[in-house]
């Protein structure tokens, strides 16, 4: 059963690519993880598909990261460190055609290496933000380095390192320029479409130019972060059993949304 849908509409050029796991927040599996960098791939062949919309199935989450339950199998050596969301992003996949995230419901942790790269946020108000990577005695490393090209250094600061305990609500994640619209509640997706028909009108050439140059000037920033992340994450990681206590102690409920 697949995970990832991909549907296209030849009128508008306009493609949906849905997180179809609603049953487990659209929480990425190492097979859902394969899907998503396939259907990047397969896009860029697709001469029909001049702009692509991001979201995920049901209404309680975008992505909630990586599934709690997927078993990551690790070199031994301290050197090597495989992460399977480093192949998740349409730009990792080479695809150059620009992609409207919809949001709506959470978006949090592995969910940002899917929104550090999109062109542009569009989101309902249902829509919260944040990292519970500390909160866990994990070392945000790829997703702070990828927020921290979308969102005001503090801002990027306080989610990560506030953990679970706080939430970005769609009203001040569109204060801070995270989210370029805020819609009605369940409009997101209707408004990231509009967008992506407007733009699948204009010629693909100077549209997937514009993409290229626009990320020209974020890889440089992003190949030094990226360069760092693997031996801050293998520095400062608690041992996975450490993870899975502090997570198994976890409370619902208790965070503030601001």
């Amino acid at each position: 059963m697949t995970a990832v849908r991909v549907s296209a509409d030849p009128d508008t050029g306009v493609a949906v690519v849905t997180l179809d796991r609603p049953a487990r927040l659209n929480a990425i599996d190492l097979s859902m993880a394969g899907e998503l960098a396939a259907a990047w791939r397969a896009l860029r062949y697709d001469d029909t598909v001049r702009a692509i919309v991001l979201t995920g199935a049901g209404e309680r989450a975008f992505c909630t990261g990586i599934d709690r339950d997927a078993v990551v199998p690790q070199p031994s050596s301290p050197y090597m460190q495989d992460d399977p969301l480093l192949g998740i992003g349409p730009k990792t996949n080479d695809l150059w055609k620009p992609v409207v995230a919809a949001v709506r419901g959470m978006a949090c942790g592995g969910a940002f290496y899917l929104l550090g790269e999109v062109d542009f946020v569009v989101a309902d108000p249902t829509a919260v933000f944040f990292d519970p990577h500390t909160t866990y005695g994990m070392v945000s490393a790829y997703e702070s380095v990828l927020m921290a090209q979308r969102m005001p250094f503090g801002e990027v600061a306080r989610m990560m390192l506030m953990g679970s305990a706080e939430r970005i609500s769609a009203r001040r994640a569109h204060q801070i320029g995270l989210v370029s619209e805020l819609t009605e509640p369940g409009g997101a997706l209707a408004a990231a479409r509009a967008c992506a028909a407007v733009i699948a009108r204009y010629p693909a050439e100077a549209v997937q130019g514009t993409v290229r140059a626009l990320w020209a000037a974020r890889e440089g920033a992003l190949a030094q972060g990226f360069a760092q992340a693997p031996h801050l994450v293998s520095l400062g990681n608690l041992p996975a059993h450490r993870q899975a206590q502090l997570f198994a102690a976890r409370r619902s409920g208790e965070f503030r949304t601001r």
